[in-house]
């Protein structure tokens, strides 16, 4: 029993799947990126939980990714449930442990990010979920209006949402622009937060309000993170694309 316990601790962590990736991948990004984390120890070592990182370049799951594993856990992404489905791929995707999203709103949709929760919460395992659900329409890329999905996936599980933001991957890919890859190790710094307090919205993850409230207040603490990497302040509302005339998703036009 103590042996099982000890290997299920163990893959909560690293799981062998993602050492053989790692072992390629990581020596290539840390060419590209100079990572600097700040607040590492603030992602629980064991247990479940949700974090919710800021989105401003293509490349940005990329920094995350690495600063997860170098921070002890493995990276796991919410993705599209229709990616499950291509061959080979969906079975990496599997394989890996990332969680199956479905985009569109509805009881179904509803169902599966309760048994997403569950499936988290009872193998302990941490996912990465992007609030802001594509890259922020902010001219001047502060995090934008969330969306619910994070807190919703939270709430429903019981899980802690631990809040994250970086910056200068912009450097590296500017949002929607040409890959630099030179210099190399540009300088990127991340700083993971403590978690979000959501205590006023426990048992209420039915509710749609309750929902948008408590994104409100981990885009906030997502902003406020971003501002002191950016050692400046960030807007007091939350940019929404809607009043712009902007689409949330797809390619944002200049």
């Amino acid at each position: 029993m103590a042996t099982e316990r000890r290997r299920a601790s163990a893959e909560k962590t690293r799981p062998s799947v993602f050492w053989p990736l790692a072992a390629i991948v990581v020596p290539l990004l840390s060419l590209l990126f100079k990572l600097e984390i700040d607040g590492r120890e603030k992602l629980p070592r064991d247990g479940a939980y949700v974090l919710a990182p800021n989105h401003l370049s293509e490349v940005d799951p990329l920094v995350v990714a690495l600063a997860v594993w170098r921070s002890g856990r493995a990276p796991r992404f919410m993705a599209k449930e229709s990616l499950f489905r291509v061959p080979v791929l969906g079975w990496a995707l599997r394989a890996t442990g990332m969680v199956p999203v479905a985009r569109a709103a509805s009881a179904a949709s509803a169902r599966a990010t309760l048994e997403a929760s569950e499936t988290l919460a009872r193998h302990g395992r941490g996912v990465i979920v992007y609030p802001e659900g594509s890259l922020t329409r902010e001219p001047d890329l502060w995090p934008m209006r969330g969306k619910t999905g994070a807190v919703r996936l939270a709430l429903a599980g019981g899980i802690p949402v631990i809040p994250m933001a970086h910056w200068g991957a912009q450097q590296v890919l500017p949002r929607y622009g040409k890959l630099k890859l030179w210099p190399l190790r540009r300088r990127v710094r991340v700083v993971i937060g403590d978690p979000v307090d959501l205590s006023a919205y426990v048992g209420r993850a039915s509710s749609q309000s309750a929902l948008v409230e408590a994104t409100d207040v981990v885009m906030a603490d997502i902003a406020g993170l971003l501002s002191q990497l950016r050692g400046e302040p960030a807007p007091p509302e939350r940019w929404n694309p809607a009043d712009h005339g902007q689409k949330e998703t797809g390619r944002l036009e200049p």
